[in-house]
């Protein structure tokens, strides 16, 4: 089940990327994303008491806590990034250099989390880049 969310979200990533370019033009960046995160935060608030998932609250932890608020903020600059990005550039060469994502989070999965880093992972990350070299050149 996994894969059909992950295929889900992939699917749904690349349809942010031409209503945004659409949508930001002549809009300051940081107020588009702004008006982007208020509505993602109407969505998944929504999700939370539609599913009752409010009564978990209280029991995060407090490295939970820390690690969702750095994840946040993460988030929060990669998409202030993004739709800057975005607004001065074309999206077909934007997106792209945003899925570098990718490459970077196996690395920081196999450095940090410790999961492994096989030669199939490896030929992925030049083939993603080379991918993307050549789709930005």
């Amino acid at each position: 089940m996994w894969f059909v969310f992950a295929l889900l979200s992939a699917v749904f990533a690349a349809l942010t990327s031409i209503p945004a370019k659409m949508g930001i033009d002549g809009v300051n960046s940081n107020l588009a994303t702004a008006i982007r995160t208020v509505v993602v935060v109407v969505m998944a608030w929504g999700m939370v008491f539609l599913t009752s998932a409010q009564k978990g609250i209280a029991q995060i932890s407090t490295k939970s806590w820390w690690f969702l608020i750095l994840s946040g903020l993460a988030t929060g600059a990669s998409w202030l990034c993004y739709y800057k990005a975005l607004q001065m550039g074309e999206a077909s060469k934007v997106v792209p250099i945003d899925k570098l994502s990718v490459v970077i989070t196996l690395i920081l999965a196999f450095v940090f989390l410790h999961e492994q880093f096989t030669w199939k992972s490896a030929v992925g990350c030049v083939l993603i880049g080379a991918g993307t070299l050549l789709m930005v050149l």
